[in-house]
């Protein structure tokens, strides 16, 4: 992998952090599911070969000393998990943040933006939408004009990000912006553009069945037929 530097926070917590999660990954690390879980990933990523719920404990273990992070601790974790090769220190710097968010500032976002951008596939990208910046959407409304910014891009992680940040809203979503960023991006010939369109209707299905029922009927000559598989999967 190339490694990539993003950001621009430093924190002495997050250093330490990442180093102990970086030792005790390796120690309990096993090469022949590293070698399955990277195959899993295209060959993309290297792994330690630590599964998820080992992972969780051991992180559980190794942080406990270090106690819960600041502000600027979150903004300084996310860059320097970035820089190790092995994606499972990646995927507990997400947890953490996610874990943490009520803390957070809005600059936060930006650096989000930067981890979404760098080693960018969708087992760090959903986690960082729906557990990191939907959060922060809810706690500083103003930073939708930098998903508004997102969608009128050209980055499809980024885009992606924006389109699924309200998974977990379901009544509080706002469902104006759901269905403008589907339709933003509802030409894209991208799989995941598609997919995640499809997913974000989806999941406001639960809540408003009629209202994705609605669009994707009034809609249906510009969304993909993945797009709408995906929505109405279980209307």
């Amino acid at each position: 992998m190339v490694s990539v530097a993003v950001g621009n926070a430093s924190s002495d917590w997050a250093a330490t952090a990442v180093a102990a999660l970086t030792e005790a990954f390796a120690a309990a690390g096993d090469p022949a599911r590293a070698a399955d879980m990277r195959r899993y990933m295209r060959d993309q990523f290297a792994f330690f070969g630590v599964a998820t719920p080992q992972r969780r404990a051991i992180a559980k273990q190794v942080l406990s000393p270090l106690g819960p992070p600041a502000a600027r601790d979150l903004e300084a974790l996310g860059p320097v998990a970035w820089a190790v090769d092995e994606r499972e220190v990646q995927y507990t710097a997400v947890d953490l943040v996610a874990r943490h968010v009520k803390v957070a500032r809005p600059e936060l976002l930006a650096v989000v933006a930067d981890l979404v951008v760098a080693k960018s596939w969708w087992d760090t990208v959903d986690a960082l939408a729906a557990k990191v910046v939907g959060p922060l959407v809810v706690r500083f409304p103003p930073l939708v004009g930098t998903l508004d910014e997102w969608i009128a891009g050209d980055e499809l992680w980024l885009a992606r990000t924006a389109i699924l940040h309200q998974l977990g809203f379901k009544a509080d979503a706002d469902v104006d912006r759901l269905f403008r960023y589907s339709l933003a991006w509802a030409s894209c010939p991208d799989f995941f553009s598609r997919k995640a369109i499809g997913w974000a209707l989806r999941q406001y299905a639960y809540t408003d069945p009629d209202a994705i029922r609605a669009f994707v009927a009034e809609h249906a000559d510009v969304l993909s037929p993945l797009t709408v598989r995906e929505a109405s999967k279980h209307l």
